[in-house]
């Protein structure tokens, strides 16, 4: 394929894969598309050790890194407050109601040495200072895409980005969010419906992209929602879109590093076993029901905090949970759960990650000449 999407990136298919899986990002690459690593749960350490080993694996071909900049969040004037002092902001009432989720589903409790991310950094992980450490290190390798995945790109984030000759890039929700951030310098921007998986707005895929293509053309755009097969790929671009940004099929793919237990839900879930939820970020996001969002959902409880209280409050429980998880019938197990789309319905089968790629070059070519074939000449 050729557009300005390819051109710019110096890539085969315009396909882009978001993933916190270093090796989704390497199989993408290598297939022609382009990897993009999700560094928002990555400590500084495991990022350079990451992204030194997706450079060993794709030698010159590119590579993206994906950042969680929000647009307000507590403490925002002096870079966000530190992991302690949002615990003494977090309710009591909170910090019960999670104890006692853990107390009723038998969640046993975790090794003191099992450290989380905010206690190893003093830094809360939807910050200003973790996202701008982690630029850093970006900056430092040869990732040629860095993404904002969550509001416009603060502007000392552009300008370092194109210091260094790279491409900022960043996700919206509405077209007045597209037109935002290409006034704050961005060059590609990921238009992502309701679909999606993770931090999405309310509008879907289908309406969502046209109205951002003509908001911010020429700048191009990345449709993401929904799109895990060639058809849904041909249906954006048709829409306006020069390329798709996939992040939820890769979830169930062989490299993915996805929880067994939430594998397996995954593997077996509809389009409609999604929901979107602020039990675990503070924000909406879209991701698998289970008895964890049944109870926040619940109105006699208390309702989720803001960013980035909430997955202060939630990070320890969550831990527990993925730990305990393993074991099949165990109350972890029924709240185990994790961000994903609607695409999951199709999600039933784990593949390797080139295998997908294939698969939806494939769906997509024969979508465009069946299209083609019926146009009168």
């Amino acid at each position: 394929m050729k557009n300005d999407i390819t051109e710019l990136f110096g890539i085969d298919i315009p396909l882009f894969a978001f993933s916190h899986c270093r090796d989704v990002v390497a199989a993408v690459t290598k297939a022609g598309g382009m990897g993009v690593l999700g560094a928002v749960a990555h400590s500084d350490e495991q990022l350079e050790i990451d992204l030194d080993w997706i450079e060993a694996e794709v030698g010159d071909r590119p590579y993206g890194v994906d950042l969680i900049i929000p647009a307000r969040y507590l403490g925002d004037d002096e870079g966000g407050y530190t992991a302690e002092q949002i615990e003494k902001l977090i309710p009591s009432e909170h910090k019960t109601f999670v104890a006692d989720i853990l107390a009723r589903y038998g969640v046993p409790e975790v090794p003191d040495d099992d450290g989380r991310l905010m206690a190893q950094t003093g830094d809360v992980a939807f910050s200003l200072n973790r996202a701008t450490t982690q630029l850093e290190i970006s900056l430092a390798r040869k990732a040629i895409f860095l993404v904002n995945a969550l509001g416009p790109p603060p502007q000392h984030m552009v300008q370092r980005v194109k210091e260094e000759g790279r491409i900022v890039g960043a996700l919206a929700g509405k077209a007045q969010h597209a037109q935002r951030h290409v006034n704050a310098g961005v060059d590609v921007i990921i238009a992502q419906g309701s679909e999606a998986g993770g931090h999405t707005g309310e509008i879907g895929t289908m309406v969502l992209i046209p109205e951002v293509v003509d908001a911010v053309a020429p700048v191009p755009v990345l449709a993401a929602g929904g799109i895990g097969r060639g058809r849904q790929m041909a249906a954006a671009m048709a829409l306006g879109a020069q390329g798709v940004w996939c992040g939820s099929v890769w979830l169930t793919t062989e490299e993915a590093e996805t929880h067994p237990a939430v594998k397996q839900k995954f593997l077996a879930a509809t389009s409609s076993d999604t929901i979107r939820s602020r039990s675990r970020t503070g924000k909406h996001a879209r991701m698998l029901k289970s008895a964890w969002t049944d109870e926040w959902e619940n109105p006699a409880n208390p309702a989720p905090l803001g960013m980035p209280m909430q997955p202060m409050l939630v990070d320890d429980a969550i831990r527990r949970i993925d730990r305990a998880a393993h074991t099949a019938g165990t109350g972890a197990e029924q709240l185990a759960n994790y961000f994903v789309g609607q695409i999951v319905g199709d999600m039933n089968r784990s593949k390797p990650a080139r295998q997908v790629v294939v698969d939806m070059v494939d769906e997509f070519i024969d979508a465009t000449r069946a299209i083609a074939a019926q146009i009168e000449d």
